[in-house]
């Protein structure tokens, strides 16, 4: 993996940090199972989406505020294949650098090329090798459910963030809306996995995506939580019919 040129902190062990049982059994699921699909990831995203994820991550991008540092330092966590941290590094007008932490390493290496402005870490989203107050602002696209401790992470990335700097937050939700609802249960639970299981190869890997998004926070909560671990000015809304939402957050603190 390409170097990154920034001072890192020493990068605790997960012993120290991970506690046993349930949360630890969660990283490490989740570790395999991204390693395991990670060859037809970025093909699956694209198929199961028709193609709409790539406007997601624009509307995302257009959050961060990024044009008023446009030569900054920014961080996308949970990176996967980076196409998130692409969408950033590729802006016109953005001369800065783009750092794409994973903990997936094969996902990472499938998404080198993607942009000149993006450099590729492995690292733990709950235990970022990086200094406090780094980045000029952060982005997270369909990465925080699979967090082993959501709570634990929104706290490390806005230790990293500098007073002011903004969190994006892309993810899927629900659709509140009538027959879209109805019709978007009948498409999660039962031709999403399906479909999954055929092209990646893999058993239970896009029933775990349904019952992770089923099981995530609404909007609402996760907008309360994010001002916990340390963001004000959270917003947030709903896309495509309430199939995903973006968050924006601004680091508290200041200047």
């Amino acid at each position: 993996m390409t170097p990154l040129p920034l001072p890192l902190r020493p990068m605790q062990t997960s012993q120290e940090r991970l506690p046993v049982g349930e949360v630890a059994g969660k990283r490490a699921y989740v570790r395999d199972m991204f390693t395991a699909i990670a060859p037809r990831y970025d093909f699956l995203n694209h198929l199961l989406s028709l193609n709409v994820d790539r406007l997601w991550r624009r509307q995302a991008v257009a959050q961060l505020g990024w044009e008023q540092v446009p030569g900054g330092t920014y961080l996308d966590v949970c990176s996967g294949t980076m196409d998130l941290a692409a969408a950033l590094g590729n802006r016109v007008g953005f001369t800065g650098r783009v750092v794409g932490a994973d903990f997936v390493q094969p996902m990472l290496v499938l998404g080198k090329g993607k942009s000149a402005r993006v450099t590729p870490v492995t690292a733990d989203a709950l235990d970022l090798p990086f200094p406090d107050g780094l980045f000029d602002g952060a982005t997270v696209g369909f990465g925080v459910r699979n967090l082993a401790d959501l709570d634990a992470g929104l706290r490390e990335m806005a230790r990293v963030l500098k007073p002011g700097a903004r969190l994006v937050i892309l993810e899927f939700t629900t659709p509140r809306i009538q027959p879209l609802r109805s019709l978007y249960f009948s498409y999660f639970r039962h031709v999403l996995p399906a479909i999954g299981r055929f092209f990646s190869n893999h058993a239970n890997a896009y029933t775990y995506l349904r019952d992770s998004v089923l099981a995530f926070p609404e909007p609402e909560a996760l907008a309360e939580r994010m001002a916990r671990a340390g963001f004000r000015e959270v917003k947030w809304r709903r896309l495509t019919g309430g199939i995903c939402a973006w968050h924006c957050g601004v680091r508290s603190g200041t200047k």
